[in-house]
Order: structure tokens, then C-alpha cells, then sequence
């Protein structure tokens, strides 16, 4: 299980290391362009948070293990999920 640590007050979210890859390729292609966007993240423990990201912001991605290979097609999903009004969501493989 991966972490997302995001904020300067390093918040940390669990996201586990194949999905966690997925949306660090998402978020680094759309902060490269400067594009800002919503994650939401749901959790069991936690419920649904939504984090604003932007060029600007603080993340670490932290794997516990090797980086997974990358599934083209989800991640194709997963980018066009960033680019909707609600933001990047973690949808299903």
C-alpha cells in the first residue's frame, strides 16, 4: 500500500501502489501544463475527500514496492476523468 502526501501539512491519503502509479501519471502530465484539477480520493476509514491540485501544491507519491507497469486503457480513463468539471476519480480498472 502506496501513500499520496499532499499539502505542506503533509496529509496522507493510502492508495495502493498499482493505482497509486496510475494517478502520478495523471497528475504529473496535467501539473506539467499547467493544468489545475480535483482529485477525490474515497476511503473506508475516512470517507470521500476531494483535494484541489495545482503546480503549486506539495505531493509526494511513496510506493511500497516496485513501481506496477501501466495499463494504457485505465489510464486513458483516468485522464479523462481529470479533465471533467468534478475532477480525477478513482474509477476501477
Amino acid at each position: 500500500m502506496g501513500k499520496l502526501i499532499y499539502g505542506a501539512a503533509s496529509t496522507e491519503f493510502e492508495v495502493d501502489d498499482r493505482t497509486l502509479a496510475h494517478v502520478e501519471m495523471v497528475a504529473l502530465a496535467k501539473l506539467r501544463r499547467n493544468e489545475n484539477f480535483a482529485l477525490t480520493i474515497e476511503s473506508t476509514s475516512s470517507g470521500r475527500t476531494t483535494l484541489w491540485l495545482a503546480s503549486q501544491t506539495d505531493l509526494l507519491f511513496v510506493y511500497s514496492g516496485p513501481k506496477p507497469e501501466i495499463n494504457r486503457v485505465w489510464l486513458d480513463k483516468l485522464v479523462d476523468s481529470a479533465n471533467t468539471a468534478s475532477g480525477l476519480q478513482l474509477l476501477p480498472e
